[in-house]
């Protein structure tokens, strides 16, 4: 494919065969320093199919990149999963601080947060000050580089800083924009802070778990901030395989509260359309019992569950309790629904009197679900966690050896990594403002002395 320039060097356009596989498109900006009225028009890059063979190696996303403008935990998670697909993702950092994960602790390895490498593999980092001016020219030719722009400050905020989708998308009309935010773009609270604590309580989730009768528990990790991170993560990649049918990029919005209520799913269709209020109950089900956890006699846990009557009247017959098979009051899962507090003190009675690794014994190859909650280390001991290679081993700048959980989805023939449709060789989390320097320079054409000014 050849580019064709038909203009002067203050108005440089190129055009691209339209035969182009959209597969091997990228986007990139043609940059001018010998005229201050330069017009950029955005091209594509094209590659042969040798080559196009060998990105696939790389990752799905081999050839994507992502200016990163996030922090903390839902942005940054889905930022890494797009790096894990090949994504080049560029992480810009406040000078001297950089993101606030930075300093999560303890634990620490060194200075490094261990919190800050969970959710940031796969990532250059660029220190840059976007307040000033001389940072947001920087993002705005990156963003002209860019296919995908992330960021989750307050709305409006990135209008005071130039950065606003608005302005972006002049520069770069194919340029996908995702903002993530804790209440959305307008409304009575969209000026509010998002954390992921205030909207799992505001959204109900936190109303629904905890003991049953007891008060109000925080979930163990930030799951309304990892779920909004997906939601971000999956409406990139449909506005992505969009743009290959449009040529236009498109603005994002997801917000915490709306992920977090979204995610509420039955209990909110009982509500919405029975009016049954939500409410806690420790490890059990509000439609369906047994299915929670019991406490067995070495005061291990195990979860049992029985979510159709076949299953419970298997699971009486194991734990030698054939009279409930036939009891009136348990015949179907409504009536154990309804009477609930007459069958679980029987079964929790039961269950404490063998151990957790004995009734493990008896329930293998049993047809309703069953398993123990595991510390951390019988997680990580776990042999299928180990057949699956969740965790990963990759070499730090400053710390060495250090080990990550990877991706949770494998693409195609196990057998060949070149069908694996992940990244093949992972980046550790960078340090602050690793990058920059080679960002500036190699990406941007900065000279050595433009870097130190």
């Amino acid at each position: 494919y050849k580019y064709v320039h038909t203009g002067t060097l203050a108005t440089a356009n190129f055009k691209m065969a339209a035969s182009a596989p959209s597969c091997t498109r990228r986007v990139f900006q043609f940059y001018c320093s010998c005229s201050k009225n330069v017009k950029f028009t955005t091209s594509r890059t094209l590659r042969s199919e040798k080559e196009n063979s060998a990105v696939r190696v790389k990752g799905l996303l081999s050839g994507v990149r992502v200016l990163d403008l996030t922090r903390i935990l839902a942005g940054p998670f889905a930022s890494m999963l797009l790096g894990d697909l090949g994504a080049e993702v560029i992480k810009i950092e406040k000078p001297v601080e950089g993101d606030d994960t930075r300093r999560y602790g303890p634990p620490f390895r060194g200075e490094e947060s261990l919190y800050f490498w969970s959710i940031n593999r796969n990532k250059k980092s660029v220190a840059v000050d976007i307040k000033s001016k001389v940072g947001q020219e920087i993002v705005h030719k990156l963003a002209g580089l860019s296919d995908i722009v992330l960021e989750n400050y307050p709305p409006g905020k990135f209008d005071s800083f130039n950065l606003s989708y608005s302005t972006l998308s002049k520069l770069n009309p194919r340029l996908i924009y995702c903002s993530i935010t804790g209440y959305g773009p307008t409304g009575p609270k969209a000026g509010y802070l998002g954390y992921d604590v205030v909207a799992a309580a505001e959204s109900g989730l936190m109303h629904i778990t905890g003991p049953r009768g007891g008060d109000p528990v925080r979930v163990g990790v930030a799951m309304t901030d990892l779920s909004t991170g997906l939601y971000a993560y999956g409406s990139i990649l449909a506005s992505l395989y969009d743009r290959e049918k449009t040529g236009k990029g498109r603005k994002i919005d997801c917000n915490l509260i709306s992920t977090q209520v979204s995610m509420l799913t039955h209990l909110a269709s009982n509500y919405l359309n029975a009016g049954i209020e939500g409410q806690r109950w420790g490890t059990g089900h509000q439609s369906i019992v047994p299915y929670q956890a019991f406490k067995t006699q070495d005061s291990g846990y195990i979860i049992i569950g029985a979510a159709n009557n076949q299953q419970f009247q298997e699971f009486c017959k194991v734990v030698d309790l054939p009279d409930l098979i036939s009891d009136s009051r348990f015949l179907t899962n409504s009536l154990r629904v309804q009477n609930r507090d007459l069958l679980l003190p029987i079964l929790e009675k039961r269950l404490s009197e063998k151990t957790l690794s004995r009734w493990l014994e008896l329930f293998k190859g049993c047809p309703f679900p069953y398993g123990p909650v595991n510390s951390f280390k019988q997680v990580f001991e776990d042999p299928q966690v180990k057949h699956l290679n969740l965790v990963q081993e990759i070499d730090h700048p400053a710390a060495g050896k250090i080990k990550v959980v990877g991706p949770a989805v494998q693409f195609g023939d196990e057998e060949d990594e070149s069908m694996s449709g992940l990244n093949a060789e992972y980046l550790p989390p960078p340090l602050l403002g690793q990058h920059t320097r080679q960002v500036l320079r190699d990406l941007l054409h900065y000279s050595d002395q433009q870097i130190e000014e």
